[in-house]
């Protein structure tokens, strides 16, 4: 079983990929935005993010040790954050050039090491792509 982390800006499709990802892989999702509702934490600070960075970690191990896939999605921002999570595999959506939020474009890093890289807003092409590539 795999941790595989969705990454990239606000908007990119990490969701959508995501969401298309796990019902063929049957496993397990993990939402940035449902696990900071589900925290009441609203933090995106430097500080805040490595806080959810771990939070996610710790979903995604239990998730792991339970015999699940796990598919991840969040915008895991910073090389620092990137360290904290587990992934096995990380998919980089790299489909747009700025995200919505100035703070988080000002902060996102390029990731130097990813498995795979989506540059184009179409999920099922992707997910077929990955899939054949995962398997």
């Amino acid at each position: 079983m795999k941790i595989i982390l969705v990454m990239g800006l606000p908007g990119a499709g990490k969701t959508t990929l995501a969401d298309e990802l796990a019902p063929k892989l049957n496993a397990k999702r993990l939402n940035a935005d449902e696990v900071r509702k589900a925290a009441n934490d609203w933090d995106f600070s430097e500080e805040g993010r490595t806080r959810q960075a771990k939070r996610m970690a710790d979903f995604a191990l239990k998730l792991k040790s339970e015999g699940n896939y796990v598919i991840a999605d969040f915008i895991c921002p910073t090389p620092e954050a990137r360290k904290l999570f587990p992934a096995d595999y990380i998919i980089w959506v790299d489909t747009i050039k700025e995200g919505r939020f100035d703070d988080t474009n000002q902060m996102f890093v390029k990731p130097e090491k990813y498995d795979f890289k989506v540059t184009s807003q179409d999920a099922k092409l992707w997910t077929s792509k990955i899939i054949k590539e995962i398997k």
